[in-house]
């Protein structure tokens, strides 16, 4: 793949200072009225020139008016910025909906069966207040689980 050799901007300003420093080195020899005309350009080319650097300075940054510098404010709102900005808050609240529909899961069957071990058992309901026992039925019905 071949790349075009396009200067960039501070390559064209360095050939011009080069080419600026050869006609001032050349002008001395040069009679009075052709030096004048020569100066006259020169004058003419860099008013021309210079809207356009003062618009590309502005246009690249910005002063505030705290004194910071910010970049170009040219990002407008297309349709790849808003979805770039909305598919990862659409990922947030679709994965927090989903842990939470996980975590209300596991709290519904904890439920069922301590009220399953309830009314089935022939302990009194004092027993399942305490944490210990509490952990015991836990444990116990991993136990009847993993053999059935």
């Amino acid at each position: 793949m071949k790349h075009p050799n396009t200067p960039t901007e501070q390559d064209v300003d360095r050939l011009g200072q080069y080419f600026s420093s050869q006609l001032t080195l050349a002008t001395p020899g040069l009679p009075h009225d052709i030096t004048e005309r020569l100066r006259v350009a020169r004058h003419l080319a860099l008013a021309q020139r210079k809207p356009l650097v003062q618009s590309r300075l502005v246009k690249n940054a910005q002063i505030n008016h705290n004194g910071t510098l910010t970049g170009p404010s040219d990002e407008g709102l297309n349709l790849w910025s808003i979805l770039g900005s909305a598919l990862p808050l659409l990922a947030l609240v679709v994965g927090l909906m989903a842990i939470q529909w996980v975590q209300q899961d596991n709290i519904t069957s904890e439920m069922a069966a301590t009220d399953s071990a309830l009314l089935t058992d022939e302990l009194p309901p004092d027993a399942y207040i305490d944490a210990g026992f509490a952990q015991f039925l836990k444990q116990r019905l991993g136990v009847n689980a993993a053999h059935d």
